[in-house]
């Protein structure tokens, strides 16, 4: 059984977090709230946070940029994508 969450920054979050992802070790579910409060943690003094706010987000392939962050559950073994504005055309 994974005991982790995979957490993949795309473009401006990659460059903020300095970093294309990070493993949040897990002991089970956590909220997508947490996954944000752990990441964050994880990148003291970036521009994570902001860039955080205004990302879509996957959890796995499941869209869930609406929810609120505190019920979305995320299991291990999964995948949280945290996808910002593009621009361009």
């Amino acid at each position: 059984m994974d005991d982790s969450i995979r957490v993949h920054y795309w473009a401006s979050a990659r460059a903020a977090a300095g970093v294309g992802g990070d493993e949040l070790a897990v002991d089970g579910p956590i909220t997508l709230e947490e996954v944000v409060r752990r990441a964050v943690a994880l990148h003291p003094g970036t521009r994570l946070p902001d860039v955080l706010k205004v990302c879509s987000t996957l959890v796995g392939d499941r869209p869930v940029s609406s929810d609120d962050p505190g019920r979305v559950e995320v299991r291990p073994g999964e995948t949280v994508e945290f996808l910002p504005p593009f621009a361009g055309g």
